[in-house]
């Protein structure tokens, strides 16, 4: 690697290891849904955008491999042809597809801002730079897709306040007993996305459900739906209580075919992902909540969905899906290991 007009030989570091592992994963989870939307779309409008989408992460598939390799750093096997059945008939209607690339791009600029920040290698920092670019054009075509066929719901409006004001009592943090303040525009941002993100995993997790043959796994995955249906069910009538109307789906996007599109191994990975996301972000909501009756819903639901993530963890442990991630040395076993 050159650092001005020196070549110097800079190893990966933990952080960018496991970075680019963790979205090399991802982008080729992604590049198979994406292959599959694709093959059934119809949608004139959206096709180009889905075409983007995949290059995008099949670019990305390609830059990560580039890197590993100049390390002689072992690739991972990830998901191939083997993990989708482009015969099988649609599982979602086309505008599931716009709602996809939406998501994951919005998701995409969260992991890649995170991840950026604890990297340091240039070409690393290069790398992920580009990717927070790429996943932020694609999230603003996306909506502005949405916003053109009247799918998108807009996060609620709220009234200007008319001066600045400073907390002056402790009861603005309460919420469990007593009178309860409005929502502030945080909170309030919080529970929209929280509603959003549980819509498009129930819609996801039907489609799984629907196509999976085993019926402990079809059990699990149904689970999993009731419990973003239960955040949603909670947030709404919060919203409710708050004389807000709640959020409420577009409609249905999932088709009749009971054809399974994805393989066991890719369904149950797409769910580890929603499942690391669901408590990433409602961490993230509870840390900036202000209202007590939130933060302890919030704790409550973070428990819920990390009980499911190692129900999760355990199916894909015990069917051999989960690829590990890159181990350190164990020092211990060498110390003590016979000569």
């Amino acid at each position: 690697m050159e650092y001005g007009n020196k070549k110097v030989n800079i190893e990966l570091t933990c952080t960018e290891i496991g970075g680019l592992w963790g979205v090399y994963l991802q982008e080729s989870m992604g590049s198979c849904f994406l292959q599959y939307f694709l093959h059934h779309l119809q949608d004139e409008e959206i096709i180009p955008l889905a075409k983007e989408s995949l290059q995008i992460s099949q670019g990305r598939i390609d830059k990560i491999k580039k890197i590993f390799l100049s390390e002689n750093f072992p690739v991972p096997a990830a998901f191939s042809e083997g993990d989708v059945n482009l015969s099988a008939p649609p599982l979602f209607n086309d505008v599931f597809t716009l709602s996809y690339i939406y998501m994951m791009n919005r998701l995409g600029m969260i992991n890649f801002s995170y991840t950026a920040s604890i990297n340091v290698r240039l070409d690393v920092l290069d790398f992920f730079t580009e990717c927070i670019h790429t996943s932020t054009e694609m999230f603003g075509k996306a909506v502005k897709m949405m916003l053109g066929k009247g799918i998108y719901d807009r996060p609620p409006k709220m009234n200007y306040p008319k001066e600045i004001e400073f907390v002056q009592k402790d009861s603005f943090l309460s919420g469990i007993i007593g009178a309860k303040r409005p929502l502030n525009a945080i909170e309030l941002s919080e529970i929209f996305f929280n509603i959003e993100r549980n819509y498009f995993s129930v819609l996801i997790m039907l489609a799984f459900a629907q196509v999976v043959k085993d019926k402990e796994l079809k059990k699990h995955i149904l689970k999993g739906k009731t419990l973003s249906e239960k955040q949603i069910s909670f947030f709404n009538n919060l919203l409710m209580e708050e004389e807000l109307l709640g959020t409420v789906t577009v409609g249905m996007e999932v088709t009749e075919s009971m054809v399974a599109p994805f393989s066991d191994k890719l369904i149950f990975s797409m769910i580890n992902v929603l499942n690391s996301v669901d408590i990433s972000l409602i961490s993230h909501a509870m840390s900036v909540s202000m209202r007590t009756d939130l933060t302890s819903q919030y704790s409550k639901i973070i428990a819920e969905v990390m009980l499911y993530a190692k129900d999760t963890f355990d199916i894909v442990v015990k069917e051999k899906w989960l690829e590990q991630p890159p181990l350190v040395t164990n020092r211990k076993m060498l110390i003590h290991k016979k000569q």
